[in-house]
């Protein structure tokens, strides 16, 4: 259902500078209805890679899942940029950057 939700999204007009407003809003419906649009306002750095602690763990869970969502934030936002805009914000390593 997901990859339906993106090529409806991109079958307008993809963002490229002029239609900001309708992107924007079209993405937001989309990262809420994924239930990631959280991910635009937050930012999380990866555990410490030693450690064995429940609370290491629990942490490492936690990134990984948080990174999952953010990668889908940021599918969702670069394939639906117009091809000269995907350069510019391609190299932002988090949604959140971008």
């Amino acid at each position: 259902m997901f990859k339906n939700i993106i090529t409806d999204l991109n079958k307008g007009q993809k963002v490229d500078g002029e239609n900001y407003d309708i992107w924007h809003r079209k993405v937001q419906y989309l990262l809420d209805e994924k239930e990631v649009l959280k991910i635009l306002t937050q930012s999380m750095e990866a555990p410490p890679e030693e450690g064995n602690s429940p609370q290491h763990r629990r942490d490492v869970e936690t990134y990984a899942q948080w990174a999952k969502k953010d990668r889908c934030a940021r599918f969702v936002m670069l394939s639906s940029m117009h091809n000269d805009l995907i350069s510019a914000f391609e190299d932002y390593k988090t949604a959140h950057e971008m």
